[in-house]
């Protein structure tokens, strides 16, 4: 799976292990058994002590449910976080990464990798069992490489010759020497590069673009709020978007910017789709969300 075929995790529906858990429902079924015991119970009512004793024990096994919920969660891929991400990591050999070494003198801990970065690198780890040659092997050789490395891409302009381009997570995204280097130097390794392949590394070529709109809010609704909900959402999207290849869309922004209490976007920035090519990435500069009160409540 390269990273134009990767599943979407976030798309995958809850699988059918996780159950729904209802309460209610629960302490329905407590009542109803302990009925079976005693048929000739009829105080359900919330002071009587059985009922307590059935909410008691209603509650508890909706606590052990939901821990199994969450146990089936954390081997999944699309759902771990933290610790047992690094254990589904391990599994195929992959290592979260350090962006930032702590500083004991400063008494700074170290940055380490996101999940989100993470979770991706674990998904493309079987296109590191072959020698590079499909673009997802070069792009996961890329990706493991160095820590500033952001995202990767790979392309074949013509055969035999690859192209690897880098996006850095430092600065405006422009991959310094030194970072290329390293990149080099892992993907032309004598046990990842085919002999027949000539791969040149080279740095994303970074489009720049802002963010600006105007809203038009009804009275009622707080104006910062409806703002900062605004700015976090299409904040949210930029970063979700700085990388190869990803398309910067005009609905999707306007999407992400039409929060309650919003009744119409007027995107004046970008004026139109941006369409990120080979070896290109864009990124987002800045966002200037404003607002009018329109109508009447």
């Amino acid at each position: 799976m390269t990273t134009f075929s990767a599943v979407d995790l976030s798309r995958l529906p809850a699988p059918s292990a996780v159950e729904v858990i209802d309460y209610e429902v629960l302490l329905g079924q407590w009542l109803d058994m302990y009925r079976a015991q005693d048929p000739s119970y009829s105080a359900v009512v919330e002071s009587d002590p059985v009922y307590k004793l059935a909410q008691v024990g209603a509650y508890r096994e909706m606590l052990q449910r939901q821990r199994v919920n969450e146990g089936i969660k954390s081997v999944l891929l699309a759902y771990a976080e933290d610790s047992m991400l690094d254990h589904l990591g391990a599994f195929y050999g992959v290592e979260r990464r350090v962006v930032t070494e702590a500083n004991p003198a400063l008494g700074t801990p170290a940055v380490m990798e996101s999940d989100v970065e993470f979770r991706r690198r674990i998904q493309m780890a079987p296109e590191g069992f072959s020698v590079a040659g499909p673009a997802g092997a070069y792009i996961f050789h890329a990706l493991a490489a160095d820590a500033r490395v952001l995202d990767a891409s790979a392309d074949s302009p013509q055969p035999g010759h690859i192209s690897v381009y880098v996006l850095s997570r430092e600065g405006d995204g422009t991959a310094p020497d030194d970072l290329l280097a390293n990149v080099a130097t892992a993907v032309t390794h004598v046990d990842v590069r085919p002999l027949t392949d000539f791969v040149t590394v080279l740095s994303a070529a970074v489009i720049e673009y802002e963010i600006e709109a105007v809203l038009d809010i009804y009275p009622g609704p707080d104006p910062a709020v409806v703002l900062k909900a605004a700015q976090d959402e299409a904040a949210a999207y930029a970063e979700k978007n700085s990388r190869m290849a990803a398309l910067v869309s005009r609905s999707a922004l306007d999407r992400a910017l039409h929060q309650e209490g919003v009744v119409d976007v007027n995107l004046i920035s970008p004026a139109q789709n941006i369409a990120v090519g080979v070896g290109e990435a864009s990124r987002c500069t800045g966002i200037r969300i404003t607002h009018r009160t329109v109508g009447n409540v």
